[in-house]
């Protein structure tokens, strides 16, 4: 296995490595690889659905996608990213997060890691933006840390007609609805692993933060929205076919660029989401 960095922020990739075919110990370097760069490609893949089941089994449950209407047709754990029709419907949910944030940070455990196993890829376009949260975090000054400590955000998955970024317009009928009520969790979380402190608060799905007056709420969000999106924090991962990218979401946040992607260039990508622990 040979580990390249992405950049001086975030990720690695990784060439000599078979996912479908992972022994016990080249399995423990890759999730070492995992903790250590918060943002792995994996190239030359050729990974079967049922591999990559597999594969993400390893690192934890998988969860299963609210909007139901869009999970692969025989395995409901992998989620379709797609904008292909096929036989006048759609391959999948065409824009699937066209915001900043986090997977599943609307649940009570939101995802520990998405591996994403790239099916269709366009020549050019269809980019996803990373944000390293813990360097966000470390590089608040001490007072607002200070302030921070302790405190709650709530956190909503709903389509919301003020975010001007939102490239993602779903209809979700009653069920899925009732599927996704408000959490809140610590705008500052530690990682269970590492130990390190990142930030946990998401343009697309940090709605207010609890017991603050709503000024001084919205004021404080979009200072930290404003403060981890800066272009320093970010790296813009270009895709290649046969690639699978793998994050960990208790530290990384993420914005797709697909929206932007021309309606003749496809993109086909089928999504896991392993099942993480309730942030502390």
């Amino acid at each position: 296995m040979q580990a390249t960095p992405l950049s001086p922020l975030i990720g690695a990739a990784l060439r000599g490595v078979d996912l479908g075919n992972l022994d016990d110990a080249t399995y423990d370097a890759v999730y070492r690889s995992f903790l250590d760069h918060q943002l792995l490609v994996f190239k030359d893949q050729a990974l079967t659905p049922e591999k990559q089941l597999e594969f993400s089994r390893r690192l934890g449950p998988l969860d299963i996608h609210v909007l139901s209407q869009y999970n692969h047709p025989e395995y409901p754990e992998i989620f379709v990213l797609s904008n292909e029709v096929k036989d006048g419907v759609p391959a999948g949910i065409a824009d699937g997060g066209s915001y900043w944030h986090s997977d599943f940070a609307f649940r009570e455990k939101p995802s520990k890691a998405t591996i994403l196993n790239a099916q269709v890829i366009p020549p050019e376009g269809g980019n996803t933006l990373f944000v390293n949260m813990y360097r966000a975090y470390e590089e608040l000054d001490d007072s607002l840390k200070t302030r921070l400590e302790g405190q709650l955000a709530v956190h909503r998955y709903r389509p919301r007609s003020d975010r001007t970024d939102d490239g993602t317009r779903v209809v979700m009928n009653r069920s899925q609805l009732a599927q996704t009520p408000d959490v809140e969790h610590p705008i500052v979380r530690t990682h269970p692993e590492t130990g390190r402190r990142a930030l946990f608060v998401h343009p697309g799905m940090t709605a207010e933060i609890v017991g603050w007056p709503e000024r001084e709420s919205r004021e404080m969000l979009d200072h930290l929205f404003a403060h981890c999106t800066q272009d320093r924090y970010q790296y813009a991962l270009q895709w290649s076919p046969g690639d699978v990218v793998m994050w960990d979401n208790r530290c990384v946040m993420h914005k797709a660029t697909t929206r932007d992607l021309p309606a003749h260039l496809k993109r086909t990508i089928l999504r896991t989401t392993v099942l993480g622990d309730r942030p502390v």
